[in-house]
């Protein structure tokens, strides 16, 4: 149980002048990406020497260095991935933060002593999760956003790695790591650094998507109580100026172990906000009080806050011995499985949709609603350790029922999984791009990301499981702890996403489906065997259309997404 510890400060950095700026305001540590597989991507960011460089300048200053390597990768890249690695080890820099698995577990082979942070993009809400990367060589795992303050200390006080935790910034109104909105819409990948932000645009007249910055500085003594490891402030798009105000007040309030002052919330709201700030999710208060947009008010303050910030002259050194280098193989080349039986799954939102005729080896139902017409179950995407009792009652309900297959929305799902004796199913939320990340967990089947083309497709070697793509249904674009409390968002181009509830949490569907049904050779030539069908909206007529349309590879009407080239 780790408790009473004084939590490490761990400020951003875009740029060096940033990187300057949170050590001299009083960083214990800094966060940094590079050129490359960062998500960040549209910062500055720091080239080679400028990382070498800054890991210097922070060991010079008794500041720890931690690099983001947190964006997904594609299988041809994963050589570079590595290499740069090494590169940042040689560097002296103190952990990586990934999200990658695959990367991670090479990293953890061929550099075993490069320390391993979770990044929240792999979507850790609870210790089962957070003890499973343990169990992989991760020493640290970034908690998710939304998590609440009983669950944040039942983590703290349950699971083995460190606990790190944002407490200040912008947030993404969808769970972490499950958000496609601006991949599907705009081909600009989140999980790839390069997010357009579609969320903060406006649906229905008005920006239910966007939310006001985060701010847990009122909160401060719960953190050390609890025992987290690291207190992380949001910003590597932020000014220096962003960057010393806000770590500035910080450092006070972690020294002093106290809440900060209405004064003090005032002077960071000046720094930056959105309509103000929001604690929504820590405290239980989840409405529409936490949206916000960024007003004109709020820039003329920030504006003026700006001039108020000073920064120190930089003396630049490096440090004067690297670390050995690390021995990087060439990595295995991936091939496409050899042509198997092709097979049909699909999941459903309740039995009522499954018609009496169809083609699928394994049916998903969510664990709430199982019945014996299907024979797996999925669990809710997320699961905080104050739900998972209940997901375990619900679980036992439907073994009885007939359940024998799990789909895992979760790295944690595995563990019930086990748990329960059920074969394991990987669904496209682990968010696999490569075959690395694809051995991760031993799986029976894979559905790979929703972001993949086709000949990404082809290059991942999925082993011993079957290779499987989304080949008809809504991708769903965000999964929401905050309900919008309507049935579908309509854009400014007149696009209308429909909003399904699932459990305790609404989810943004995509405003068109994939549709694959004339183009089955082109799957069957990128090696996948197992195509899944994803069934929301659809009555059990259009379920039955549908599974007739895929029997005999009939041409699309009106719009669809096909899977790209």
């Amino acid at each position: 149980m780790k408790i009473n510890r004084k939590p490490e400060l761990l400020a951003p950095a875009g740029t060096f002048d940033a990187l300057v700026a949170a050590v001299d305001a009083g960083a214990d540590a800094v966060y940094f990406g590079g050129t490359m597989f960062n998500a960040r991507m549209n910062a500055a960011n720091f080239d080679r020497q400028k990382i070498a460089e800054a890991v210097g300048y922070c060991h010079a200053h008794g500041v720890k260095a931690y690099i983001t390597l947190n964006t997904q990768i594609y299988d041809r890249e994963m050589q570079s991935a590595l290499e740069y690695a090494g590169f940042l080890w040689e560097c002296g820099a103190d952990a990586l933060i990934t999200a990658d698995t695959g990367l991670s577990m090479l990293v953890k082979k061929y550099i075993p002593d490069f320390s391993l942070h979770a990044s929240t993009q792999m979507s850790v809400h609870n210790s089962v999760g957070a003890d499973l990367l343990y169990e992989k060589g991760f020493s640290r795992v970034v908690i998710a956003r939304e998590i609440p303050r009983g669950d944040l200390k039942t983590v703290c006080e349950k699971a083995k790695p460190e606990i790190e935790m944002f407490v200040h910034g912008a947030m993404c109104v969808s769970c972490s790591g499950q958000c496609l909105m601006s991949a599907m819409l705009g081909g600009r990948s989140g999980n790839r650094g390069q997010c357009a932000q579609p969320c903060r645009m406006s649906y229905n007249g008005s920006y239910p998507l966007s939310l006001k910055d985060m701010c847990l500085a009122g909160h401060i003594p719960d953190f050390s109580g609890f025992g987290v490891a690291s207190l992380k402030i949001e910003g590597r798009m932020k000014s220096p100026s962003y960057v010393a105000g806000v770590t500035g007040i910080y450092r006070r309030l972690i020294d002093e172990n106290r809440p900060a002052t209405g004064e003090e919330t005032e002077k960071l709201k000046r720094i930056f906000s959105r309509g103000g700030f929001t604690d929504g999710y820590y405290v239980g208060k989840i409405d529409g009080c936490m949206n916000g947009v960024r007003s004109e008010t709020d820039k003329k303050n920030s504006a003026g806050q700006s001039a108020e910030l000073k920064l120190p002259t930089v003396t630049v050194r490096t440090d004067e011995k690297a670390r050995e280098a690390a021995e990087i193989p060439k990595l295995r080349k991936t091939v496409p499985e050899k042509t198997v039986k092709r097979i049909f799954t699909a999941r459903f939102r309740n039995a009522q949709q499954i018609p009496d005729s169809h083609d699928f080896t394994h049916i998903y139902l969510p664990v709430d609603k199982f019945e014996s017409a299907a024979d797996g179950v999925m669990l809710p995407p997320v699961i905080f350790d104050s739900e998972a009792a209940n997901v375990r009652r619900q679980l036992e309900e439907a073994v009885k029922k007939g359940a024998k297959h799990i789909l895992l929305r979760n790295i944690s799902h595995y563990a019930f999984a086990e748990e329960y004796g059920l074969a394991a199913h990987g669904d496209f939320r682990l968010n696999v791009f490569n075959g690395f990340s694809a051995s991760f967990l031993p799986l029976e089947s894979l559905i790979l990301s929703a972001e993949l083309s086709l000949p990404q497709i082809r290059d991942v070697s999925t082993e011993g499981a079957l290779k499987g793509v989304v080949c008809y249904g809504r991708i769903p674009l965000m999964l929401l702890e905050k309900p919008l409390g309507v049935r579908e968002l309509r854009d400014t181009r007149n696009a209308v996403f429909p909003l399904i509830r699932e459990g305790k949490r609404d989810i943004l569907l995509n405003s068109v489906p994939v549709y694959m049904a004339d183009q089955l050779d082109r799957l069957d030539a990128a090696g996948v065997c197992e195509l899944h069908m994803l069934f929301s909206t659809e009555t059990r007529a259009e379920v039955m259309k549908v599974v007739y349309a895929y029997r005999h590879g009939t041409i699309p009407k009106g719009q669809i997404r096909r899977i790209k080239s």
